[in-house]
This record gives structure tokens, sequence and C-alpha cells, in this order.
């Protein structure tokens, strides 16, 4: 196939250099160099892991509880919370 492509100076300097030096074409350089990216599987962005920090959250008002969250809404919003 035979395409225009507009390579930076700085990356058609290198792949020049590495013709010149190997003794192939530039096309075969951009070729193989090109095939070697896409067989590597993409970089995953290294992500830092998520932690849930506790908190205290401090005396609850008597007659509350933290063991039903609905009851609890209900108590302290009202009937019509959601």
């Amino acid at each position: 196939m035979r395409t225009t492509l507009t390579l930076d100076e700085d990356v058609a300097a290198r792949l020049t250099s590495l013709a010149r030096r190997s003794g192939r074409t530039f096309r075969h350089v951009v070729n193989d160099t090109l095939r070697r990216g896409l067989a590597r599987p993409p970089a995953s962005p290294v992500r830092e892991r998520f932690a849930v920090k506790a908190r205290d959250l401090g005396r609850l008002r008597p007659g509350l509880s933290l063991d039903n969250i609905g009851e609890l809404l209900e108590q302290i919003e009202g009937p019509l919370h959601r």
C-alpha cells in the first residue's frame, strides 16, 4: 500500500539513522519498526491503589443506628427522603 505519512523531525532522523546503520531501506526500517510497535500490547497506565480510609463519625444521637441505612435516612430526613 502506498500512502503519505508526515513524521516528526526527530522520528524521521532516528529512522534515517537506523536505515543507514543497518544498510536497509528507509521503507523497510519504517515497516519493521511499526510492526514491532504494533505487536506489543498497549502499556496500561500504572494506577495508584484506591484505599478507603475509615473515619470516626462520632456518636449517634440516642435511638439512631447505622445497621439499617434506609431506616436511619427516614428517621433523619423524614419519609420523603427518596
